[in-house]
């Protein structure tokens, strides 16, 4: 999945959607996220194997976040602050796989905390 957003979110940046970094021509973008999405087919196969259902409900939300990203990325989809909405939706449903997945791998405690778009390096400069 993380290889299939970060081909989205590239495209998407050639594309003009802010937070995304090293733009990628769609072209080219489009064929590695093909093949990036036949990856995350065959891996799929282990999470159904080895997560509960509470836990492969929330991997399937996460993939069908990131196919909505897929679709600004593909061109279909072009509204600005519908891209914003659809890379936050994404990451909330990262979130909520992690915690799941954590739990049933025995890991105690909280996933490491999401990153803030824009990141704070990102951000615009103090005048001094």
């Amino acid at each position: 999945m993380k290889h299939q957003i970060n081909i989205a979110q590239r495209i998407g940046a050639a594309r003009g959607f802010q937070h995304a970094v090293d733009p990628l021509d769609p072209e080219q973008g489009l064929v590695q996220l093909s093949e990036a999405e036949a990856r995350r087919a065959a891996e799929w196969e282990t999470v159904l194997l080895v997560g509960d259902a509470e836990t492969i409900a929330a991997a399937r939300k996460w993939h069908e976040a990131v196919w909505n990203v897929e679709l600004y990325a593909r061109g279909l989809k072009e509204d600005p602050a519908g891209w914003e909405r659809a890379v936050g939706k994404m990451s909330r449903a990262r979130d909520d796989f992690y915690a799941l997945a954590r739990r049933d791998l025995g890991i105690a405690g909280p996933p490491p905390p999401s990153g803030n778009w824009p990141r704070v390096w990102q951000q615009q400069d103090e005048p001094n």
